[in-house]
């Protein structure tokens, strides 16, 4: 069964750290381009980050670029972002995502796993 499980969501202060953490089931990360997208009540899921499969490229939103970070782990069949300089407005429900391509995409209809997500909480 090929499955994402997120852990590492929880309560930070507002400009504060905090790294989820995606580890794969059944898929091998490294042969996927993964992602980070989050979605606060009310609102769409929203794109954060994608790693490409085959480089070292990643790419952000512009929300989040320069403040987050997404990093893979292949030992450890793990995706990771880590979150520096949270905002109220970063509180949501992170779920990671894998497609089988070289680059992934910034839409969230263009992936076919995805794992039950991790809430983040940010206190202003």
């Amino acid at each position: 069964q090929v499955q994402l499980v997120e852990s590492g969501g929880g309560l930070v202060q507002a400009g504060g750290s905090l790294r989820i953490s995606c580890v794969g089931s059944g898929l091998a990360v490294s042969s996927y381009a993964m992602a980070w997208f989050r979605q606060a009540p009310g609102m769409e899921r929203e794109f954060v980050a994608r790693a490409y499969r085959d480089y070292d490229s990643t790419d952000y939103a512009d929300s989040v670029n320069g403040r987050f970070t997404i990093s893979r782990d292949n030992a450890k069949n793990t995706v990771y972002l880590q979150m520096d300089r949270l905002k109220p407005e970063d509180a949501a429900t992170y779920f990671c995502a894998a497609e089988n391509s070289r680059c992934g995409s910034r839409f969230s209809t263009e992936y076919h796993v995805w794992g039950q997500g991790t809430q983040v909480t940010v206190s202003s």
